[in-house]
């Protein structure tokens, strides 16, 4: 009798171990072995399915960012609507703060090119196109370059997620859910006058 394996169930068991793995220890303070231990599998299948651990890394943050794209869209709008964007960006994060540490561990890691930059590359250039899009409407203010008004957005949404250290010293409060609405609405605030037009 031929025992059938489950290599969907088997490739979301070692993507959810890596995701974890790689978020608290970075692409260099983990191993293969401690990846497919978590994942409770035999370390050739995660070298089978994945290949090698900088395939493996790749691949989690290309889900982690795909899973974050289709979660926070971004569509033209008014000054207002495109904050609210800031402030799902915000929610995002709070809720998965793994995807800000595997960026952080990325940015600490690889010197040079990422892999697949190229890809990104496009996924954000749209997010700036489509700010260029409301900047031509007359929706949102031109002062700032559409890429650098990305950046800015980006920034403020996320900073809480890559910094929290800091953000409790600035504000001297751990985020409960008091304080996480607090700077949920600053960050929506900000990004509101930073998108406005100014009359």
């Amino acid at each position: 009798m031929g025992m059938a394996w489950d290599t969907d169930g088997t490739k979301r068991k070692i993507m959810a171990a890596a995701t974890t793995e790689f978020a608290k220890r970075g692409p260099d303070g983990t191993t293969i072995e401690r990846i497919a231990k978590l994942a409770g599998v035999n370390k050739e299948r995660v070298y089978n399915y994945f290949g090698s651990k900088p395939a493996l890394f790749a691949q989690v943050l290309r889900d982690q960012l795909s899973t974050a794209a289709e979660d926070v869209p971004l569509s033209p709008g008014t000054a207002e609507e495109i904050a609210e964007y800031a402030g799902r960006l915000y929610d995002y994060h709070r809720r998965h703060p793994e995807l800000a540490r595997l960026l952080q561990w990325e940015a600490l890691t690889i010197a040079d090119e990422v892999p697949e930059e190229e890809l990104r590359r496009e996924y954000y250039g749209r997010k700036s196109s489509v700010l260029a899009t409301s900047q031509a409407d007359g929706t949102v203010m031109r002062a700032i370059d559409p890429d650098l008004l990305h950046f800015h957005l980006v920034s403020l949404a996320g900073y809480w997620a890559l910094l929290p250290q800091v953000g409790r010293m600035i504000t001297g409060a751990a985020a409960d859910e008091a304080e996480d609405a607090r700077r949920r609405a600053g960050v929506v605030e900000a990004a509101r006058r930073l998108l406005a037009v100014q009359p």
